[in-house]
């Protein structure tokens, strides 16, 4: 079972990322789905998730109407479309499947993880 994440780069404040996160091995259609980022020398945070079937979404306070959290259960793949890119978004971000169909905020709640893709905003 994987989770690959991409679609990280380096940008400007500003702009417009849309990272990805193909799963294999195994569907995820039943289990709620999150990102999350860590900086270095930081805890991992909980930045968005979404119900097994897309019916609800979750964000934290800092990316709320900045980032969108999406999945296509029939190509198994997980996706944060992230507009307005400061330079405080500047972390490695993972994908991760919840072990429930609700997504937590918790790391903890999650049992499968991506391997992270690097997202640098500049300033």
């Amino acid at each position: 079972v994987q989770l690959q994440a991409y679609g990280g780069g380096l940008v400007q404040t500003g702009d417009s990322l849309r990272l990805s996160c193909a799963a294999s091995g195994r569907r995820f259609s039943n289990n709620g789905m999150g990102w999350f980022r860590q900086v270095p020398g930081e805890e991992r945070e909980f930045v968005a998730g979404i119900m097994w079937n897309g019916g609800r979404t979750y964000y934290a306070d800092s990316v709320k109407d900045r980032f969108t959290i999406s999945r296509d259960n029939s190509k198994n793949m997980l996706y944060l479309q992230m507009n307005s890119l400061k330079p405080e978004d500047t972390a490695v971000y993972y994908c991760a499947a919840s072990r429930g169909a609700v997504p937590s905020r918790q790391s903890p709640d999650y049992n499968y993880w991506g391997q992270g893709t690097l997202v640098t905003v500049s300033s």
